[in-house]
């Protein structure tokens, strides 16, 4: 199936050497856990926003807009159930003098379910959750998920965050108030026990 659409452009988070730069990177480095973790919201700044700007300051189609004294038209992709995240940026929008945003999925009246809808329709395949594998917002159970199903990226995380623990001080892991390693072992003591519980009714990892 064909669109008449422009080609996907990916775009990276450059260090000052004019290497790409990963998140996962960038907290081994600094012996640290991503920003939401100490409760500010860094992350999609530095590592999506920033260098989406940059790239649209150097682009030949923007800037010619730009020199005309227009917007360059941004479409961003909330859903009709996500009201609330546009009312709060509402007045920043309007004050924009670069981008005029556009919320084609409201204007649609599509929500969540409607969206999964069409692009099963269009057979195209549904995306998975736009996070990071090792994201403080994680919830226990998608830790688990991603213990039973996906070991390589959980030892990634686990030595994320152990090379992090000498530097902690406010939060005690990726977990703010627990590490997942801790929430890893917990379970495993739990599954340890022999038939606690049975294999159909396991409250938890199952």
């Amino acid at each position: 199936m064909k669109y008449d659409m422009s080609p996907i452009t990916r775009i990276w988070y450059i260090d000052q050497s004019g290497q790409r730069l990963i998140l996962e990177q960038e907290c081994l480095r600094s012996g640290s856990l991503p920003s939401i973790a100490y409760g500010y919201k860094k992350c999609s700044q530095e590592h999506k926003m920033q260098p989406r700007e940059k790239f649209c300051r150097h682009h030949e189609l923007c800037r010619t807009v730009w020199v005309r004294k227009e917007r360059v038209v941004k479409f961003i992709g909330y859903d009709a159930g996500e009201e609330d995240r546009r009312t709060k940026v509402a007045d920043r929008d309007k004050a924009d003098a670069l981008y005029q945003k556009e919320y084609p999925l409201m204007e649609w009246g599509w929500n969540r379910e409607r969206c999964i809808c069409e692009m099963q329709d269009a057979g195209l395949p549904l995306p998975g959750k736009s996070s990071c594998f090792f994201c403080p917002s994680t919830k226990r159970w998608e830790i688990r998920t991603l213990y039973h199903q996906y070991s390589d990226l959980l030892e990634r995380v686990l030595k994320l965050e152990e090379n992090a623990l000498p530097n902690l001080h406010i939060v005690r892991g990726l977990g703010r108030d627990f590490a997942w390693r801790d929430l890893i072992r917990a379970d495993e003591n739990q599954l340890a026990i022999p038939e606690v519980f049975p294999d159909e009714s396991r409250p938890c990892s199952c």
